[in-house]
C-alpha cells in the first residue's frame, strides 16, 4: 500500500489523541506516586494550583514538555511536564503566574527542559506584568544532567533580579529547597512556609555533620520556625498547606499587579471620620510601661483588620499591611511590648525591606514612632548596627510613596531621625500630645548636661531630680518639635484614624522622581 493508498488522518483522531496525551500529563506518573506524597502530608501540584487559583481559571502551558537527556536512564524516562507545572490563572479576577515542582516526577528536581518552562513562565510574568507565585517542593538540581541544571538555576535567578521591583514575586515553600535552589525564594519579595514539610538550607545536615561534627535534624537546620524566627528568610509559617496559600491569596489581593499600578482599592464600610479615643487607653502617658502597637493598629485601621509580615522575627518592629478607607497602606511601627521597641540589627533590617517594598509598589507608608533609641551592645556595634541601621534610613530616604510619620510617645536620638522623621523626607510629621521628640531620655540628658553642678551639690539626689524637671519643662515638652517646625500637627488621640485617613487622601496624587542616576549605593 503506497503513502496516497493510507486511510486518511482524521481531524477527530487528532483532537483524541491530544486529548489522550493532555487527560496522561495532568494524571501524574501513576497513583502510587500520589499516594506517596499524600502521605507525606503535602498535596500534588496540582492540587495547590486549584487552591491557590480561582476555580477554573488555571491555563497551562508546556503541559507536553519532555526532557531530551540522556545517559543515567535518563532515555528511558521522559514524563510529561518535565516535574513541574507551569501556567496563569486569577487570584479574584486579577491575572497571576505560576509554578509548581512535581515531587512525584524526579522529586521535583530541575534539569534543563524543568527549567526552560520556568524561565518562559518568568518571562510571560514581566511581559504581562502580573504577580508570579513560585510552588516550591525540588529535590534541587537534576543531577544526572549535570552543568545544564545549574545553569538552569542561573536563568531563574537572573529573571528574579530583572523582575524585582516590578512585579511581585512570592515563593511558597511546600517540600524540601537545598543548596543553591534555595537562592530564588530568597531573591522574591515573600517567602511562605509549612510545619514539618518544607526545608531550605545551602547544606543539609549530612554537610554539617560532615564539616562542623554538628548533629541536626533537617527541620532544626532550614524548617519553617527556624527560618520564621532565627533567620527571618521566611516571612510567615503555617501548619498546613490550605491555610498557606490561603494568606497567599490574601496577600495578593493588597498588592498591584506590577510597579505601574496601584493596589486595589475596596470600598470601605468603616467610616474615613471614625474617632478613636480608645487610643488614649491603650497606650500608657508613662513612656515606661509597655504596651502592644499593634493594637493601635487595629483601632486605626478598617475594620481592625492588617495583615503582618514576618511577625516572629524582629518583633520589637511591626510591619504590616491594612486597608485606610479602602487603600492599601504599609504600617511601620515600634513595638514596646518587645525590647521596649528599641532598633536593632535585625529590626532595621526587617523595616527596611519592608520599606523598599512598599515604595516599590505604590504603597504608602505610616510609621509609628515610640523608640527610645538603638539597642546599645558590644554585640550590635560589632554586628554592624551602623551599617544595618543605614539600611532603614536609605530605604526612608530613598522612598517616593506618601510618608506620613506619627510620634506617640517617645522619639530619642538617632532612631527618631531613622523612624522617618521630618528632616528625612516624612510627607507630614504628626504627633500626639504625649510625644517626647528629644536627643535622649531626661535622666540621661541631664546627668550629661549637669554633671558637674550634680557632683558639686550637697544633696546630689535633690539637685539630679531638680536638673531633669528643668530639662523636661526646657527642651522636652510636647510641643518643642512642633514650635521649630519639626512636627507638623500636634493632634488629639482621638483624631488619629480622621487624621491619617485626610493625610493620605491628599498625599494620593503625589509625585516625586529621584536624581538621573544607574542606581544608589545602599549598605547591605
Amino acid at each position: 500500500m503506497t503513502i496516497s493508498d493510507a486511510p486518511p488522518v482524521r481531524a477527530l483522531d487528532r483532537t483524541a489523541e491530544l486529548a489522550a496525551l493532555k487527560a496522561h500529563a495532568i494524571a501524574g506518573p501513576d497513583e502510587r506516586a500520589t499516594e506517596r506524597q499524600h502521605a507525606r502530608g503535602k498535596l500534588t501540584a496540582r492540587e495547590r494550583i486549584g487552591l491557590l487559583l480561582d476555580a477554573g481559571s488555571f491555563q497551562e502551558i508546556e503541559a507536553l514538555r519532555r526532557h531530551r537527556a540522556t545517559g543515567f536512564g535518563l532515555e528511558t524516562k521522559k514524563p510529561y511536564t518535565d516535574g513541574v507545572v507551569t501556567g496563569w490563572g486569577t487570584v479574584e479576577g486579577r491575572t497571576v503566574f505560576v509554578f509548581a515542582h512535581d515531587f512525584r516526577i524526579f522529586g521535583g528536581a530541575l534539569g534543563e527542559a524543568h527549567a526552560e518552562k520556568i524561565h518562559k513562565v518568568m518571562d510571560m510574568a514581566l511581559a504581562a506584568g502580573a504577580p508570579l507565585v513560585s510552588l516550591n517542593d525540588g529535590a534541587g538540581a537534576r543531577i544526572q544532567e549535570g552543568v545544564s541544571a545549574l545553569a538552569g538555576y542561573g536563568g531563574i535567578f537572573q529573571r528574579n533580579t530583572k523582575a524585582s521591583g516590578v512585579i511581585p514575586q512570592i515563593s511558597v515553600m511546600l517540600g524540601p529547597c537545598a543548596g543553591g535552589a534555595a537562592y530564588s525564594p530568597a531573591l522574591t519579595d515573600f517567602v511562605f512556609m509549612v510545619r514539618d514539610t518544607s526545608q531550605m538550607f545551602i547544606t543539609g545536615p549530612d554537610v554539617v555533620r560532615a564539616v562542623t561534627g554538628e548533629e541536626i535534624t533537617h527541620n532544626g537546620l532550614g524548617g519553617a520556625d527556624v527560618h520564621a524566627t532565627v533567620s527571618g528568610v521566611a516571612a510567615f509559617a503555617y501548619e498546613d498547606e490550605p491555610g498557606c496559600l490561603e494568606d497567599v491569596r490574601h496577600l495578593l489581593s493588597l498588592l498591584p499587579a506590577n510597579n505601574r499600578q496601584t493596589p486595589p482599592h475596596e470600598q470601605a464600610d468603616d467610616p474615613a471620620d471614625r474617632p478613636t479615643p480608645a487610643l488614649s487607653a491603650i497606650v500608657p502617658a508613662n513612656p515606661q510601661q509597655s504596651y502592644d502597637i499593634r493594637h493601635v493598629i487595629e483601632e486605626i485601621v478598617d475594620d481592625g483588620d492588617h495583615f503582618e509580615v514576618q511577625p516572629a522575627w524582629a518583633a520589637n518592629v511591626v510591619c504590616t499591611l491594612a486597608r485606610m478607607d479602602g487603600h492599601v497602606t504599609g504600617f511601620v511601627a515600634n513595638q514596646p511590648a518587645h525590647l521596649a521597641g528599641v532598633l536593632d540589627i535585625h529590626a532595621s533590617e526587617k523595616a527596611a525591606r519592608f520599606v523598599q517594598f512598599c515604595d516599590a509598589f505604590n504603597i504608602p507608608l505610616v510609621t509609628l514612632v515610640d523608640v527610645p533609641g538603638f539597642l546599645p551592645g558590644v554585640d550590635q556595634e560589632h554586628g554592624g548596627i551602623i551599617r544595618h541601621g543605614a539600611k532603614l534610613l536609605y530605604a526612608y530616604c530613598n522612598a517616593t510613596v506618601p510618608r506620613i510619620s506619627l510620634v506617640l510617645r517617645k522619639a530619642y536620638g538617632g532612631a527618631y531621625i531613622v523612624m522617618d522623621s521630618r528632616s528625612i523626607g516624612a510627607d507630614l510629621a504628626l504627633a500626639w500630645p504625649t510625644n517626647e521628640i528629644a536627643v535622649m531620655g531626661a535622666e540621661g540628658a541631664a546627668n550629661v548636661v549637669f554633671r558637674r553642678e550634680i557632683a558639686a551639690a550637697a544633696d546630689p539626689d535633690v539637685m539630679r531630680a531638680q536638673k531633669i524637671k528643668e530639662y523636661t519643662a526646657e527642651l522636652m515638652h510636647p510641643y518643642y518639635a512642633a514650635e521649630r517646625g519639626l512636627v507638623d500637627d500636634v493632634i488629639d488621640p482621638a483624631r488619629t484614624r480622621e487624621a491619617l485617613v485626610a493625610a493620605l487622601a491628599m498625599l494620593r496624587p503625589k509625585y516625586a522622581d529621584l536624581p538621573s542616576r544607574k542606581h544608589g549605593n545602599p549598605p547591605v
